[in-house]
């Protein structure tokens, strides 16, 4: 029997719903906490989220996207082969062969007689610290220009005393949705900086996506032309690549020519342009742990810095291991190799950009200043714009205060991203400094949480913009003047 003609036209596309391209393979029950519960907890860690115990979130853990993954049948089946050989374990070969074919042969491509050109670590942030340790070692006086550095970024940059410095993109601070690329570097601010100081900057450092900035994605142009111009002053371009399919994916979308393009493709032209990456395989690698720092083989990096590589070597056996399991478990290893293969494939990544920008349309609906066009793994709301009709100042941490309220009175933890986390205390002058971003973050684990749990999050948070006059300032009570306080420092609520 056919299909009935006046039915034929029919399909899932014309409904409001969608399904989600997985199913749930297990399933874990939240211990019930009371408000007064929460409080307490929050007081005696000093509204730190960040030392607030997991186990009394009662809502939705919106704190990062990183490393808190729900990872896939087939990730907890690689779990099971992992190989726990101190060196050349089973699933070195394996994570070779996969970054090889995500990222471009050059990348992992370790040959007799050379020094490694790809290196493992247990996490992206000591991938940075052993890229920056060596660059700072070199010479004295260093800049890292990029579109943004994320807050353990600086902090390895700094730690190695050399300057970070931020290009944002002048469409960043845009209430307009119509730029789908805010992430991208300012060139021109970039070509200036490069024409005064260029023999101080031993690369440039491009994120994707723009973490600092948003979620905001980068253009295919953006990384073309940036890469271009440092290659004009013979200066390597860097991939912060912790996001990367994920800014694929708005390639793809949005950027005119990418429309019919695969997203493995996508990614491989990307890399293209890219002498060396750091990652994070927490994020986009859908793992619990690991990273990476891979360097092209025929790239500017590795033929300025020669003996760098064997240096990366050295300092990867004092401080992870053999560089076969880099500070990884053999099951760790295995877990994100099967992770980059599930990651670049479209129902995934549809399916997850669409989550977030729903949870972000959710947010708006609650009248809440969110930035526009959402990201890929996150809602950033803008605590200028929320606190605009508000007594309250900069340094009052405004931000500090709701992500205690939010996580308090409804028990949904997120993170500021803004006058506290990315500002300084300037101890000469005695006052705060603060940075051009002020954001509350709303990161969003993959595979995690359904729509109906967003939901609440975005009804919480617009309860609290409701009552936004009421929202009392904090102070800090230790701290204030210490790097990457926001990790560490303990405030209180001023009355």
């Amino acid at each position: 029997m056919g299909w009935p003609g006046q039915l034929h036209a029919l399909n899932e596309s014309q409904l409001p719903h969608r399904v989600r391209p997985y199913l749930n393979h297990a399933v874990s029950f939240k211990r019930p906490c009371s408000p007064q519960e929460r409080i307490a907890a929050l007081e005696s860690v000093g509204l730190n989220v960040f030392f607030y115990p997991a186990e009394l979130v009662s809502g939705c853990d919106l704190l990062s996207d990183s490393g808190t993954t729900a990872m896939t049948s087939a990730q907890w089946a690689a779990l099971h082969l992992g190989d726990e050989a101190y060196g050349s374990n089973r699933g070195y070969f394996v994570v070779q062969a996969q970054v090889r074919e995500t990222f471009g042969e050059e990348f992992f491509d370790q040959k007799p007689g050379q020094p490694a050109n790809a290196f493992l670590f247990h996490q992206g942030r000591a991938a940075e610290d052993a890229l920056f340790a060596q660059l700072g070692a070199s010479s004295p006086g260093l800049i890292v220009p990029s579109n943004g550095h994320f807050d353990t970024t600086q902090a390895n940059l700094e730690a190695h005393r050399i300057q970070p410095l931020n290009l944002f993109s002048p469409q960043l601070k845009e209430a307009s949705s119509a730029c789908h690329f805010k992430g991208d570097m300012d060139v021109h601010k970039l070509e200036n900086l490069l024409e005064k100081h260029h023999p101080k900057i031993p690369l440039v450092y491009l994120t994707i996506t723009n973490n600092t900035g948003g979620g905001q994605p980068v253009s295919m142009d953006n990384v073309s032309r940036v890469g271009a111009l440092a290659h004009q002053f013979e200066i390597p371009l860097f991939l912060d690549a912790c996001r990367f399919a994920e800014n694929a994916y708005f390639i793809q979308r949005h950027e005119p020519g990418f429309a019919k393009r695969a997203i493995p493709e996508i990614v491989r032209e990307m890399f293209s342009h890219a002498d060396g990456f750091t990652i994070s395989f927490k994020k986009d690698g859908l793992a619990n742990m690991g990273g990476g720092l891979f360097v092209r083989r025929d790239g500017l990096f590795a033929r300025k810095y020669p003996k760098l590589l064997d240096a990366l070597t050295d300092y990867q056996i004092r401080k992870e291991g053999h560089p076969t399991y880099g500070g990884m478990s053999g099951r760790d290893i295995l877990a994100l190799a099967q992770g980059l293969k599930t990651v670049t494939e479209e129902p995934y990544l549809s399916y997850r950009v669409e989550q977030v920008a729903s949870f972000g349309y959710a947010m708006a609906a609650q009248g809440l200043p969110v930035l526009t066009p959402f990201g890929g793994h996150a809602v950033y709301l803008d605590m200028n714009r929320f606190f605009a009709d508000s007594p309250l100042q900069p340094a009052d941490f405004g931000g500090v205060s709701f992500v205690a309220l939010l996580l308090g009175a409804f028990g949904h933890r997120a993170c500021e991203l803004g006058h506290f986390a990315f500002g300084k205390y300037d101890t000469h002058a005695g006052k705060d400094v603060f940075p051009e971003v002020n954001f509350v973050r709303f990161a969003v684990p993959r595979l995690r949480y359904e729509q109906q749990d967003l939901q609440a999050v975005a009804e919480a948070a617009g309860a609290l913009y409701q009552q936004r006059d009421r929202i009392p300032p904090v102070e800090v009570v230790w701290g204030r003047e210490l790097p990457l306080r926001h990790f560490k420092a303990r405030f209180r609520f001023r009355t």
